[in-house]
């Protein structure tokens, strides 16, 4: 490489992307529309970057294998960070494999993360952290290790385990400042502040207050039996219900739990899972039915009763019912809170972070946009939608399972 590729290179390995633009903005040899590219993706210019990239890929021609791969594991990058989450995967594993043949650890290292951080991304944490387990630390760059620790708390805060998302984000931050890069120390900092925000509200007995992660923690080890309205569960301790795909079953349970030890009249038994105003006896008929399929899903967690007015429900060897429910709730709460980290996503994109179908995600971004909470631009297959943070809104670990589908 000549000195005024090397200088660009070192200024975008400090953060310094201007510097790196300024040395080779000229150029279109394939050493300049690389780093242009990356210098483009730096400054958020997602499209540019990747038409530069591809044209270096191309430009470095086939005998020129580990640059190209290069490119290739860059463009992935941006297509994680432009939320792109349909770019070819095989591409991306058969630039780690070439990267490794020809001894570039570090960049087959960086392929490996980039790898794992989408599998994160679309809720995949146990294949996230067997990937994860594969990579050793140590012989990395500090941009390297602050990237995997960061996964490592990502991953950690998806557990639950807040003691070790706190010991991952310590390794992040100390990488972040031993590589001095303002960008990268603002991303850790901004990790790090998941800790600090309420992520769901416990409510009990008609109270409710907000819960951070490590509350969370603690209530979930506690032994109470747990209606969980974030993943839609019912729990206690290690013992899990999932209730994600009965919702009828699901809200009764998360009814007579707000009562407990209370009972819950049937009128409102029937609003709640049905929506019913006016209740008549195919209702009631109904009603009777679905607390039969309750009282059985959670026969070996709480005995569901009939009383005088309605039912209740009463745990068999937990010391209370709480109910844990998101800090905002609102119809079609998943895509606003995907949409709340600030990046801009296609339909698609979201229908695979959510496994939902593609029908599903439009219409709901479609009603939200309604309602001013969502916004788009671009058209047909570059249509992108946005919207600003929401202080407090759910963090992903707490989305629900799945959105409706068809």
């Amino acid at each position: 490489m000549d000195s005024l590729i090397n200088a660009a290179a070192h200024a975008l390995a400090t953060g310094d992307t201007l510097g790196a633009l300024k040395r080779v903005a000229l150029r279109d040899d394939a050493p300049a529309l690389a780093l242009r590219g990356i210098a483009m993706a730096q400054l958020g210019e997602f499209p540019r970057a990747r038409t530069l990239l591809q044209s270096a890929a191309r430009a470095f021609g086939a005998k020129e294998e580990k640059a190209r791969a290069r490119c290739i594991v860059a463009e992935a990058e941006i297509a994680l960070v432009s939320r792109d989450l349909g770019w070819r995967v095989k591409a991306l594993d058969m630039a780690r494999a070439t990267l490794e043949a020809h001894g570039d650890h570090v960049n087959a290292a960086h392929a490996r993360t980039v790898d794992i951080r989408r599998l994160l991304l679309v809720g995949h944490v146990d294949a996230a952290e067997r990937a994860l387990a594969k990579l050793d630390p140590a012989p990395l760059p500090a941009t390297s290790r602050a990237a995997l620790a960061l996964v490592a708390a990502g991953i950690a805060i998806r557990r639950l385990n807040t003691s070790a998302a706190r010991e991952a984000l310590r390794r992040a931050e100390n990488a972040a400042a031993e590589a001095k890069i303002p960008a990268l120390i603002a991303e850790v900092e901004q990790a790090s502040h998941i800790l600090k925000t309420p992520a769901a509200r416990l409510i009990q007995r008609g109270e409710e207050r907000p819960l951070l992660l490590e509350q969370i923690e603690t209530l979930l080890a506690s032994g109470v039996l747990v209606v969980d309205a974030c993943r839609h569960v019912v729990r206690v301790g290690d013992r899990v219900i999932s209730l994600a795909t009965r919702p009828v079953l699901f809200a009764l349970a998360r009814a007579l739990a707000e009562a407990a030890p209370g009972d819950v009249p049937r009128a409102a038994l029937l609003a709640r899972a049905f929506g019913a105003k006016h209740a008549d006896e195919s209702h009631r008929a109904r009603l009777r039915v679905e607390v039969g399929r309750l009282r059985e899903e959670l026969r070996m967690l709480a005995d569901v009763s009939a009383t005088a007015r309605g039912f209740c429900m009463t745990p068999l060897d937990a010391s209370g019912i709480v109910v844990l429910a998101p800090p905002m709730e609102e119809a079609h709460g998943a895509v606003l809170a995907f949409l709340a980290d600030g990046e801009s996503w296609s339909s698609s994109a979201l229908a695979i972070a959510l496994g939902a179908s593609s029908r599903t995600v439009q219409r709901a971004l479609l009603l939200l946009a309604e309602a001013d909470k969502v916004q788009s631009f671009g058209r047909g297959r570059a249509r992108r939608w946005i919207s600003p943070p929401v202080p407090g809104f759910p963090t992903i670990l707490l989305l629900p399972d799945l959105l409706p589908s068809d």
